[in-house]
């Protein structure tokens, strides 16, 4: 049942709305009749003038030169083969997609029906006053690479088949730096390829250009060891041969050998092989979803070894997404005409080099990971790395100057550098990186409405993506039925029905006693109150037999926050509770307060607040700027609501002279970093958006952040309750299945931090 839910996900994913997974978007107003003259006739005659009199100006006035044509002909896709080219289509606009995320690249997929490489040629050429550059995926061998190099003879664009270089380009970088930690010359070593498709022959064509010597190569396909012998081979596979004569199988190319690579097929690899080899071995199992050797295996095998695979659930991965978009967003900006060897080697020189400097804190944490650092199990980047971008595409760019294939020359590498991050998406980044962190270590979640579909739902995927280990409260009969009835898979999962009792209801009752005896409870009222699923929930988390509660899909919110209060209470020195929206915008994440709680906060209310806010802020890996908003800048009204929100900006400059805070100002203003430096530039905030908002009230925060849910398009995670002892997170009343997910990504994320936190006091 788990793989058909799988499968039903992957399927509701691209159908849900609008159906796929990318869309054209106006990057030029279109609000007013002239806007519409402009765009079209009569205006857009005017750039179609300078562009017929001198053709590079199609750079100046339109897309071309961001834009990428993904080329399919679907021959091999994925691990599903020749399934054709409309099959292939989710594919390529999920490869569109990443080239977005990751270096702000423009894409149309193009699904060819063809596998005639003349036709394919032709097809492709015609199109090139459209595109920028050509990225060719799941094209087949051996025709994949006479249509590269047809196109890349015939064309003046970059064009690079990605199935072939973009592993090799990410596995050079990762050899480089596994022969460095290994204390291996790469001129000397000895290195066994299994495999000889597209990727492999790519692969090994790289890493004799980066110093491996031919003689010192042993080439496996299905058939076995390509040697002088064999006269099955064709004249690609022919230039890998080995004259040897004494090597016959795999495990006597492994034998003495200094690196495995495996772009082959699954579990062909087993231990005897891995400790034949010579001492310090590398071992890059690169077979998908199943690598040559399984990584527990290889690290088991031998305590010298070196392991990188394709998956990103172990250390290493070999992933493409560390290369392609950066090496066509470098190839792109200077106009280049092709994408050369000798781009290809600075991208791998780049990610490699990269992998040497320290990391930055928000890698750090999205990996869940106290210190990254270069070694045995970091001798590539990670994806979520924002450097790449820089570094890499900056690499390719200055390549392809200095090698003569660049139309257009950059005069200010740091402007460009800065140009380059500007570029980076973060509307969705932080909540990537935070499922990330919560993957590392998985928390015990208690579901307090277990007996509802998009509960148990939800319980599926964050047990299923590795996130937590739900535990389920309620009725266990009707969330047996409710599994059931819609074939769920949660596998083995703890249910608690509260109203039954369990071994630990009278000791929660006792302790709810003892707690609230003066506020008028008895014994036989707390023991009544543990049968309510919030307060035994809550009760789980304060004794620590579970990490976090999640509730409040089918209750009003102080349905929820009570006997948390009562149970757990706040933080010691916290006076007051406070909630919190993350808003992710196209823009970058927002973080909104109060917008759940405290109904007209007296300026001490606001400063608590913003304590609490700024704080949550910094945990989940942002550096906050805070504004305190208001109707006023800086004094330009008095009244009730400007004057406690001045009075509190002076308390926190007084109290916390170390926080990024200024106010009161309007909302523009903080939004507006132009706005705010000619009108105030003596503010503390001067120089980037505020990106933490405070609200001088309950309605209007609340206002403000359902109309930019609803208007704006941004997606609320929240809310996020701030100022309790121990994690309890509240869901909006009828929350989607994707809303709970995320809400239970911060609670996990909360314990997780709050877990550090105790280990160092």
């Amino acid at each position: 049942m788990k793989n058909t839910n799988r499968k039903l996900d992957a399927l509701n994913y691209h159908a849900k709305g609008r159906p796929g997974k990318i869309q054209v978007v106006p990057t030029k107003p279109t609000n007013s009749q002239r806007d519409l003259t402009m765009a079209y006739s009569p205006g857009v005659a005017e750039p179609c003038l300078r562009i017929a009199e001198n053709v590079e100006d199609v750079y100046k006035y339109t897309a071309k030169g961001n834009l990428v044509a993904v080329i399919s002909n679907g021959t091999a896709v994925l691990g599903l083969g020749n399934i054709g080219p409309e099959a292939s289509k989710p594919v390529m606009e999920g490869k569109g997609l990443l080239f977005k995320i990751y270096a702000d690249i423009d894409v149309f997929d193009l699904e060819l029906n063809t596998k005639s490489v003349d036709e394919f040629v032709t097809i492709v050429k015609a199109l090139e006053p459209t595109f920028g550059g050509v990225n060719l995926e799941d094209i087949s061998a051996p025709t994949c690479f006479e249509i590269e190099r047809r196109l890349k003879e015939e064309m003046n664009i970059p064009v690079m088949h990605d199935d072939q270089h973009g592993t090799a380009i990410i596995s050079g970088a990762a050899l480089l730096n596994a022969c460095e930690i290994q204390d291996k010359k790469l001129e000397d070593i000895k290195l066994v390829v299994n495999g000889a498709g597209a990727a492999a022959v790519s692969c090994t064509r790289i890493y004799l250009s980066l110093g491996v010597k031919k003689e010192n190569l042993v080439m496996l396909d299905i058939n076995g060891v390509l040697d002088q012998r064999r006269t099955d081979l064709d004249e690609i596979r022919q230039e890998f041969a080995t004259s040897r004569t004494d090597i016959n199988s795999l495990a006597d190319a492994m034998k003495g050998a200094d690196v495995f690579i495996g772009l082959s097929a699954g579990n062909l690899v087993n231990t005897e092989m891995l400790q034949s080899m010579a001492p310090n071995p590398i071992v890059f199992a690169m077979a998908n979803p199943e690598p040559e050797v399984a990584y527990e295996i290889g690290i088991a095998s031998r305590g010298d070894i070196i392991m990188a695979t394709g998956r990103s659930d172990f250390p290493n991965q070999v992933n493409n997404v560390l290369g392609f978009p950066y090496i066509f967003r470098g190839a792109l900006d200077v106009r280049a005409t092709a994408i050369n060897e000798e781009m290809k080697l600075a991208a791998a020189q780049a990610i490699a080099e990269l992998a040497k400097k320290p990391v930055p804190e928000a890698v750090n944490l999205a990996y869940e990971a106290k210190n990254l650092r270069f070694g045995k199990d970091y001798i590539i980047p990670k994806p979520m790395d924002q450097r790449l971008i820089t570094e890499v595409s900056i690499a390719v760019a200055k390549a392809a100057v200095a090698s003569g294939v660049a139309r257009k020359e950059i005069a200010d590498w740091d402007a460009y550098a800065e140009e380059l991050r500007s570029r980076i998406s973060s509307d969705d980044k932080l909540m990537r990186n935070l499922s990330l962190q919560a993957k590392s270590t998985p928390k015990r979640i208690v579901f307090a409405e277990a007996d509802n579909y998009k509960i148990l739902r939800a319980a599926q995927i964050v047990k299923d993506e590795g996130i937590a280990t739900p535990i389920l409260l309620g009725n266990i009969q009707k969330i047996q039925q409710i599994i059931h009835e819609n074939e769920l898979d949660l596998g083995t999962v703890e249910m608690i029905d509260p109203r039954e009792g369990s071994d630990c209801s009278e000791k929660y009752a006792k302790f709810l006693y003892n707690k609230r005896q003066r506020r008028g409870a008895t014994l036989y009222e707390a023991r009544k109150m543990m049968r309510d699923r919030n307060y035994y929930g809550s009760a789980m988390v304060q004794f620590g037999d579970a990490d976090a509660l999640i509730s409040g899909l089918t209750k009003n919110y102080v349905s929820t926050i009570k006997p948390a209060l009562q149970v757990i209470g706040t933080e010691p020195g916290v006076p007051k509770l406070a909630g919190m929206y993350m808003m992710i915008t196209k823009k970058g994440p927002l973080f909104f307060g109060d917008t759940t709680i405290n109904v007209n906060p007296t300026a001490q209310d606001l400063v608590d607040i913003t304590v609490l806010t700024e704080r949550s802020v910094q945990q989940l890996g942002v550096s906050p700027r805070v504004a305190l908003l208001s109707y006023s800048n800086f004094g330009s009204n008095d009244g009730e609501v400007p004057d406690k929100t001045r009075e509190a900006v002076k308390i926190l400059h007084d109290q916390h002279p170390d926080m990024v805070v200024d106010g009161e100002m309007q909302a523009n203003f903080a939004m507006n970093r132009d706005l705010l430096a000619d009108n105030f530039p003596f503010s503390t905030l001067n120089g980037k958006p505020a990106n933490t908002l405070i609200f001088p009230n309950l309605e209007s925060g609340n206002i403000a952040y359902k109309l930019l849910q609803e208007v704006g398009g941004a997606e609320a995670v929240g809310p996020i309750l701030l100022g309790l002892n121990k994690p309890v997170h509240v869901l909006q009343l009828g929350s989607s299945v994707r809303e709970i997910v995320n809400m239970v990504t911060i609670a996990v994320v909360d314990a997780q931090h709050r877990e550090q936190t105790t280990t160092l006091k």
